[in-house]
């Protein structure tokens, strides 16, 4: 039977001077809605694509499908906070990316280079974000209600009368190929692979 427990995806690695500043708005913020989900600022990344379950032995046919990906170096920039699927709703809460054309056509160009290898392309719109916590027990992937939520209800109010936060601006020399193990600290991410962009 093929061991079916690696749990891949791609993602950009996020600058530590940012992930420090993300650290600190953690803190200031989680205590307004406790009772969400919320991630630690250690395993915060810029998912590229979602690979899903994959056999060990895969992993030697992902990794120079992706290094065949040739793009260019970009800047990408943490700016700002928002609730999907929207604010009254409110069932995700995330820091927003703001990133030239580069960024989309790198998810882009990954997708492709992975379709020949059975791995589905996405039906939605490349959306880059930060999640930073969840509100309920909603599968990942799964419709998202459009019923009132109470649990950022403090949040919305907060970030209603505040100015943007800005968390930092970075350039994207490189990407990875990650592993995803759940444990009792929760989800653990491992680089297997990394790729170089074009400068």
């Amino acid at each position: 039977m093929l061991d079916r427990d690696m749990r891949l995806f791609v993602a950009l690695d996020i600058d530590p001077s940012i992930r420090e500043r993300i650290a600190r708005f953690l803190d200031e913020v989680r205590g307004l809605a406790p009772a969400a989900r919320w991630v630690s600022a250690e395993s915060l990344h810029v998912t590229l694509k979602f690979i899903g379950e994959r056999p060990d032995a895969m992993v030697s046919e992902i990794e120079p499908a992706i290094r065949s990906v040739s793009a260019k170096a970009f800047q990408l920039s943490f700016h700002g906070t928002g609730f999907f699927p929207n604010q009254n709703s409110a069932r995700v809460f995330w820091i927003g990316i703001e990133a030239d054309t580069a960024l989309g056509e790198l998810a882009a160009q990954i997708e492709r280079a992975l379709v020949p290898l059975r791995i589905e392309a996405e039906n939605r719109a490349f959306n880059p974000h930060l999640t930073l916590a969840r509100a309920g027990e909603g599968a990942p992937g799964r419709q998202m209600s459009d019923k009132p939520n109470r649990t950022f209800s403090a949040l919305r109010e907060k970030f209603g009368t505040m100015p943007a936060a800005d968390f930092g601006t970075m350039r994207a020399a490189d990407f990875f190929l990650y592993r995803s193990q759940i444990s009792s600290r929760g989800s653990q991410y491992s680089k297997l692979a990394s790729f170089t962009l074009n400068s």
